[in-house]
């Protein structure tokens, strides 16, 4: 037997079962799955659906979240044959979505993006399941845009994201707890005897032009001035990042990835990075200033409008790929480093952008629509 529970408005009610639906890259899983912890906090059920084998399932089942995945995937430069077999694909997800949602009969669905959202969406339409959804970055994804124009809430990381002012909430991008507390933190003052802390993320699977710009880049910059350096490189190049660092006799900590990045951004007083719409918010909860280097072929330029977001809120400078050398990185870095009050500018300017109840936000609208 289900527990009684008293919801929002103070009517004891049965606790509620939120679907949320979300997958493909961690910009759509982590922000789901900080919600997934915060609704579950008040004793309500979570259920996700996914794609069959994405990576996804993984995370999900280690947080001990049910997972139910259907067969679809991503659509976007397939070959012909792929793009004549798209729609018995998706009539089939969608039918596994509607299987599922008569399974689990949710008492609302939240759409976060990835594959299996598009067709859990429509379907949770089509069976009168209240359906929210929270775009991540500052331009909307396929499905989102389609499924906007019928979600009864529509929540946004960045401001502008659709034409629907009137439906639709700026509420920033869900972030871990551990992140969202750097926020509260003390952040240590640094003598001007001490060394500036660089921090260099590349991502997962690393930036390659990061990798190879950066260790030239700082030989260029006076050694009085010159930061302390941590480099996160990615995947099988921590070796030879480590070997350029070594050939202009600069110390510095290199490492494939960093699974504490709450450590990583309290470290910091300064990042260089690719401008993922998580790594923006966390960026701006962090209060960390940062030279942004959009990923050039992400879909429809998303990068670049989630980088101006901090760059008009003066907090971070764009750097297009195309124009990213030493010359012109250490040109930007070296004013930074002579003037530290420069940096705090910056920082204090991101800490203005931060969004820190997120996560709270898009948990309590789906609370509000479950209890509805």
């Amino acid at each position: 037997m289900v527990a009684e529970k008293t919801p929002i408005l103070g009517v004891s009610m049965r606790a509620k079962t939120l679907m949320i639906m979300a997958g493909g890259t961690g910009g759509h899983v982590f922000p789901a799955l900080a919600v997934a912890q915060h609704f579950m906090q008040h004793q309500d059920k979570v259920v996700w659906l996914g794609s069959v084998g994405g990576m996804e399932e993984s995370i999900v089942t280690a947080n001990q979240i049910p997972f139910y995945g259907i067969a679809i995937k991503g659509l976007r430069g397939k070959g012909v044959i792929k793009q004549l077999m798209a729609p018995f694909k998706i009539v089939s997800a969608l039918f596994q979505a509607m299987s599922v949602i008569r399974k689990v009969r949710p008492d609302a669905v939240l759409g976060m993006g990835g594959f299996a959202a598009g067709p859990g969406g429509i379907a949770a339409k089509l069976l009168g399941v209240p359906l929210l959804i929270h775009e991540q970055n500052s331009i909307a994804g396929l499905t989102n845009r389609i499924l906007s124009l019928f979600a009864g809430s529509v929540m946004t990381a960045f401001p502008d994201v659709f034409d629907d002012h009137k439906k639709t909430r700026m509420v920033g991008n869900p972030l871990r707890a551990d992140i969202v507390n750097l926020f509260y933190q003390q952040k240590k003052v640094r003598s001007n005897d001490e060394k500036i802390h660089l921090l260099i993320l590349g991502g997962s699977l690393g930036a390659q032009s990061l990798n190879q710009v950066l260790p030239e880049a700082i030989s260029r910059i006076n050694e009085n001035i010159r930061p302390e350096i941590w480099h996160q490189t990615g995947r099988n190049k921590q070796h030879e990042v480590t070997k350029a660092y070594e050939s202009y006799s600069i110390k510095a900590e290199v490492s494939e990835f960093i699974s504490d990045m709450a450590n990583a951004y309290h470290w910091a007083d300064f990042v260089i990075c690719r401008a993922g719409a998580l790594t923006v918010s966390e960026l701006c909860v962090a209060g960390l200033g940062a030279i942004l280097v959009p990923y050039p072929y992400a879909v429809d330029d998303h990068q670049t409008t989630n980088a101006e977001f901090m760059v008009q809120g003066g907090a971070a400078w764009l750097l297009p790929q195309s124009q990213l050398n030493a010359e012109v990185l250490s040109e930007m870095l070296t004013p930074l480093f002579k003037k530290r009050e420069r940096i705090t500018i910056l920082s204090d300017a991101a800490r203005k952008l931060a969004k820190v109840d997120a996560t709270e936000k898009v948990s309590d609208e789906c609370r509000r629509v479950c209890y509805a």
